[in-house]
């Protein structure tokens, strides 16, 4: 953990989310992996799913390290039934899902005429329709705890980016199936938010849409002069399902260092040059 991340983690009281299960779809790595160490840091009961049964175990491991109860299985937010079995067995485990990250997601550049059906879907499949999996299935749950769910989207969702149609198609519909929830769900106590994460600094996602020499590049293009760190989405997830931000719902929160406000020209100039130098990218 970053000297910076250090000092995140250290502004809000450490037993926050005790006696509380989060719950992160895709905690096995990246930023939701971060996420889910975010709440355990702050006392809460993790339970994590993803694909890769290699990656889970070693987020479990990291995860109990922190001294908190830990709940992992494997699971594929497209199949519903895997879904099912993992979100019911870390509330049988763990007790009620108090907080739902829906942070599972896929990417890569394409440009429009070359995507295939099967690609476009693919990431309609995991990012939206997982999203939606996680939330209706962890439904009963959240309304007997009066809990929060927390959207990882993506700026794709809200200003167009080149070569990426399918992540940007993906990304709006979670952006207002968010909304969706919170208006729907808000009677039964139940708060629905999204985080709009920036550029993300050694992250899989970063990786799968740029080239290491790009990210000097992109630095001139966010006002805040850095790359995002996965701490700064972290804690951001950490605020909205806190006792903080109780009165917030329907809200997307930018967390980009401002890189949305001169838009994605950056973005797109240089997408086209990794594709000209590796078009299987």
């Amino acid at each position: 953990m970053t000297e910076h991340a250090a000092v995140h983690g250290d502004l809000l009281p450490r037993d926050l989310f005790a006696r509380r299960t989060v719950f992160v779809t895709g905690g096995g790595s990246g930023i939701n992996f971060g996420i889910a160490q975010a709440f355990a840091r702050h006392g809460a009961a993790v339970a994590i799913c993803g694909r890769s049964p290699e990656r889970l175990d070693g987020a479990r491991v990291a995860l109990e390290a922190l001294g908190g109860k830990v709940f992992a299985r494997t699971a594929d937010v497209r199949d519903a039934g895997q879904l099912k079995a993992a979100i019911d067995g870390a509330g049988e485990t763990l007790g009620d899902i108090g907080v739902l990250v829906c942070g599972a997601a896929g990417n890569f550049l394409s440009p429009a005429e070359t995507l295939s059906p099967n690609g476009f879907r693919t990431v309609v499949d995991i990012d939206l329709c997982g999203s939606f999996n996680a939330a209706r299935l962890a439904f009963d749950q959240l309304k007997r705890s009066r809990g929060s769910v927390v959207f990882i989207t993506a700026p794709m969702a809200h200003m167009a980016h080149a070569y990426q149609a399918h992540v940007g198609a993906a990304k709006a519909g979670v952006e207002m199936l968010m909304k969706n929830l919170a208006l729907e769900w808000g009677p039964f106590g139940i708060r629905s938010n999204s985080v709009v994460p920036g550029l993300v600094g050694d992250t899989e996602g970063l990786r799968r849409i740029s080239a290491p020499g790009d990210h000097a590049r992109y630095l001139d293009h966010i006002p805040l002069r850095r790359m995002g760190l996965v701490e700064d989405v972290a804690q951001a997830a950490v605020f909205l399902a806190s006792p903080l931000a109780t009165y917030i719902t329907g809200t997307s929160l930018a967390v980009d260092g401002g890189q949305g406000l001169p838009g994605s020209a950056f973005f797109n100039a240089n997408g086209a040059d990794l594709l000209a130098a590796n078009p299987r990218a």
